[in-house]
């Protein structure tokens, strides 16, 4: 089967700096865990609905990193799957191309907090024959011990990245982000948030690109900083075992909600890779209540709300 692909100059300009982010985020995490990624590249077979090609870069049982997963994508289709175009009736049924980079590093010390970046395109051939851009992206932080001072930094991190695209950005995009990463089923944020943008093309191709390469960009800056400050902290068996708890809420939010993990199983995309962002141990328990007045109890009642951080 032959899928009809957008190839342009500007959206192979846009996958070459996806595939340069990649590689300068991985550096960055193996110089700083000492372990390297394994690089897994793939291709969809040419008899699939969706084809197209990707790298999956995978850091496993790593000394600061227990999974670190970091892929690059760039998939073209026949069709638009529903989840792409809830937004865009107009466009249902179109041909595509996605790309982007999407990462999640799950920390082994429960004093680490978790974080997903995630920044995207799609083009779409309307029926007119003409291309249609739009991006989105965003990172979020979901912490296991809450300290007001690594939140701050995240927030204020984003903050400044989005200034120089509009004063209304950030506040936008925060509260894109509390509504997005939100667990309706238990009425509980994933974590404490960050910036959240999707189906955005109101600066243009080029303003809209480069705010997204802006969020991309800043995420080392926004993450690592608190990755330093907290890697060597001391921990046991209570900590690990609330940590393995609360990731059991990634896993509800991904499989239930992320319209990135429903795009991708409805677009016939790569399980393996669509998947990469579990944790590798998770537990549940029932009816999971923290001491009054303990740090567990108190990630839920200063950090897991909606705060203006900055």
């Amino acid at each position: 089967m032959t899928v009809l692909a957008i190839e342009t100059p500007r959206t192979e300009a846009v996958s070459r700096y996806l595939q340069d982010l990649q590689a300068r985020i991985t550096t960055a995490i193996t110089n700083i865990d000492g372990s390297p990624f394994l690089t897994d590249a793939w291709q969809k077979p040419a008899d699939e609905t969706l084809q197209g090609h990707g790298i999956t870069q995978i850091l496993e049982g790593g000394p600061l990193f227990e999974r670190a997963g970091c892929g690059f994508s760039k998939v073209s289709g026949p069709k638009l799957p529903p989840s792409a175009t809830q937004h865009r009736p107009e466009l249902a049924g179109a041909p595509f191309d996605a790309m982007g980079v999407s990462l999640v590093f799950h920390p082994r010390n429960p004093y680490v907090p978790t974080v997903h970046m995630n920044v995207r395109m799609l083009a779409a051939k309307g029926s007119d024959g003409q291309e249609v851009c739009w991006f989105g992206g965003g990172m979020d932080l979901t912490p296991y011990y809450g300290f007001e001072e690594d939140v701050v930094h995240f927030h204020s991190t984003c903050k400044a990245t989005l200034a120089a695209f509009g004063d209304d950005k950030y506040p936008r995009f925060k509260t894109w982000c509390d509504d997005y990463f939100y667990l309706k089923h238990r009425a509980e944020p994933r974590g404490v948030g960050g910036i959240f943008f999707d189906d955005f093309s109101e600066l243009g191709f080029e303003g809209s690109l480069a705010m997204m390469q802006a969020v991309g960009d800043s995420f080392l800056a926004a993450y690592l900083p608190l990755v330093e400050r907290r890697k060597d902290t001391p921990y046991g068996e209570r900590e690990r075992a609330f940590q393995l708890y609360r990731r059991g809420r990634y896993v509800e939010f991904n499989l239930v909600w992320d319209r990135g993990t429903h795009f991708g199983l409805q677009s016939g995309g790569r399980a393996e890779s669509i998947l990469m962002s579990m944790p590798p141990l998770v537990s549940w328990s029932y009816q999971n209540v923290p001491l009054a007045g303990s740090p567990e109890a108190d990630l839920y009642s200063r950090f897991l709300l909606r705060r203006d951080w900055v």
